[in-house]
């Protein structure tokens, strides 16, 4: 198995390809050990030392260090545990990943959304995906889109201005509704 390994925006975070699905079309974001129960795999990768979080995409996964330890250090722990995960015809997660809840829509607003969700899947998932990300639509009030970064976006120094700047406005371009974004955590 040849996996490779790609940086990111976020310093602190590598994307590693193990060249076959992992979450498939679901994602599954851990942000601490104990949030991982229900993945073998994240379980894996907290076991290590310098670990800090784990996000599963699509046929990626994205590695979050802790300042206490360096890349050269940990990136081999990394590449093995989830050689070894794969290797083992083990499950990346027990059971379904978890649905993502949304805020109420107002029926006069479900169009909008209807437009956002389509330029977010488009547009926007694929470039965050291919930096070992993802975004997560969440909700829609009063011209305000309400988003969530998951994985490398997650606490990256860029993220603030890739959401700002970058979604923002090619969100206030295409849907004249949308006055502002905002970040939200879950």
């Amino acid at each position: 198995m040849f996996i490779e390994t790609e940086g990111t925006p976020n310093p602190a975070t590598l994307k590693f390809l193990p060249g076959m699905p992992v979450m498939g079309q679901s994602t599954a974001d851990f942000a601490a050990a104990d949030a991982a129960a229900r993945s073998p795999l994240a379980q894996g990768l907290f076991a290590l030392p310098g670990v800090a979080r784990v996000f599963l995409g699509g046929d990626f996964i994205t590695v979050t260090k802790t300042d206490a330890v360096a890349w050269p250090a940990l990136k081999p722990q990394v590449l093995g545990a989830i050689m070894e995960h794969f290797v083992a015809g083990r499950p990346v997660m027990d059971g379904a990943a978890d649905a993502v809840t949304e805020e109420a829509i107002a029926p006069e607003d479900e169009e909008i959304v209807a437009q956002i969700k389509e330029l977010l899947d488009t547009r926007v998932r694929p470039a965050v995906a291919s930096d070992g990300g993802d975004i997560v639509f969440k909700g829609y009030r009063d011209g305000i889109v309400r988003l969530h970064m998951q994985g490398a976006c997650s606490g990256c120094p860029s993220s603030r201005a890739t959401l700002k700047h970058g979604i923002e406005n090619m969100l206030r371009h295409y849907v004249p509704e949308v006055i502002g974004v905002e970040q939200v955590e879950i």
